[in-house]
């Protein structure tokens, strides 16, 4: 995978013809070797590292000036911090592996990865040359580093440009299900597809049919309604394009075979059978499994719609107070608007924004000062209220 961006994009390959030890890691080009002086005037080697803005997986002109750098911060030839490229900015994790020590500013308008890199080598290593005119960035390496198969078919350049790629290996190993693969759960595997979750398995029995296509992501071809698909086979072949792991389970769950969800991390609940929903949520609180509900009830109310999006998290901390607030209603009762398929998308994307980032807070992706087993938005008080622990 992370071979596409070299053999594609010509400044990178001139840099490997230059004899640069250079690999693509993840949306980050790095230039491995590279010999500085530190504070004590010793000719060291360090990384420098560049994000990398690419297009069907050939490089772009860089967006930014600001490179990374892994090892002792480079000296001038006298031992004298090198201050041109100095940056102030803090340096974290970059993700995929990487850990940079100090963040360069160099400003100019490079024309490509190659005039990037070489003007910053050339500044660092410069200073190692005054005092071992011998010393050299261009170490011909014969193997090719970093070359292994990736979860997604083309690299995730968002999360370097966020600096975000640490976060997301916080998803990396977890093993996730969907329950339900109507507007709300199609949603939800949209934001989990384009995480590093190394695992998403979708259970649904229904068909993938027209009235699905209006809430639901993207833009349903003809073709793909008259195909007849499950829900799920549908979904597993539409993200299946942008990555691996994605699991179809044409069927539906109940007590009866609710222990395929046994082994999971995590569980998004997006179903509204009431019979159903009570075993498979019986059977999670056993298992110990954390899952999350989401729903809604919209009513319309003089010629117009109102009700109440809702998220559940049941933890196992939080089991006791979870449970009340699960609605079992099969979407038969009362005057529940949701059961008769009103293009509500909007309020089912919604649902799965919610709940996505409550999952996200469990995992430490985002901050979490409210630690909340139920939240609610209303539609008519655009009020968005939360229970917490």
């Amino acid at each position: 995978m992370s071979r596409q961006p070299i053999a594609r994009s010509p400044d990178l390959q001139k840099l490997r013809q230059d004899g640069y030890d250079i690999e693509c890691k993840g949306a980050y080009l790095l230039v491995k070797d590279i010999p500085y002086v530190n504070a004590q005037r010793q000719i060291k080697r360090g990384i420098l590292i560049s994000s990398l803005e690419l297009l069907d997986d050939a490089t772009k002109t860089p967006g930014t000036h600001v490179t990374y750098w892994t090892g002792e911060h480079p000296c001038l030839s006298t031992g004298v911090k090198l201050a041109s490229i100095e940056n102030p900015s803090q340096v974290q994790s970059l993700g995929d592996g990487i850990q940079a020590d100090f963040t360069f500013s160099a400003k100019a308008d490079y024309r490509d990865y190659h005039h990037k890199m070489t003007t910053y080598i050339e500044r660092i290593s410069g200073e190692a040359r005054l005092i071992d005119p011998s010393v050299t960035a261009m170490t011909h390496p014969v193997h090719l580093a970093g070359e292994e198969e990736s979860l997604f078919n083309y690299i995730d350049t968002a999360s370097a440009r966020a600096n975000v790629g640490a976060l997301n290996e916080r998803l990396a190993q977890l093993r996730v299900a969907i329950v339900g693969l109507g507007g709300t759960g199609a949603y939800v595997l949209d934001f989990l597809a384009k995480t590093r979750i190394a695992e998403i398995h979708l259970f649904d029995g229904d068909v993938f049919e027209q009235h699905n296509a209006f809430r639901a992501p993207g833009a349903a071809s003809i073709g793909d309604l008259r195909a007849h698909s499950s829900k799920v086979q549908h979904w597993a072949r539409v993200y299946g394009e942008m990555r691996a792991g994605v699991v179809a389970h044409p069927r539906f769950l109940d007590g009866s075979n609710a222990s395929e969800l046994q082994g999971f991390d995590y569980v998004f609940l997006s179903m509204d059978s009431s019979q159903a929903k009570r075993e498979i949520v019986a059977a999670l609180e056993q298992m110990g499994t954390p899952f999350i509900e989401t729903g809604m009830g919209v009513l319309r109310n003089d010629d117009q719609l109102r009700g109440l999006v809702r998220v559940v998290t049941s933890t196992p901390q939080t089991r006791d107070h979870a449970r009340p607030h699960i609605s079992f209603a099969d979407g038969n009762e009362g005057e529940n608007e949701y059961s008769t398929n009103i293009q509500i998308v909007e309020l089912n994307a919604l649902a799965a924004s919610l709940a996505v980032i409550r999952f996200k807070k469990l995992v430490g992706f985002y901050a979490d000062s409210c630690h909340d087993y139920r939240s609610g938005y209303s539609i008519s008080a655009n009020d968005i209220v939360a229970e917490g622990m």
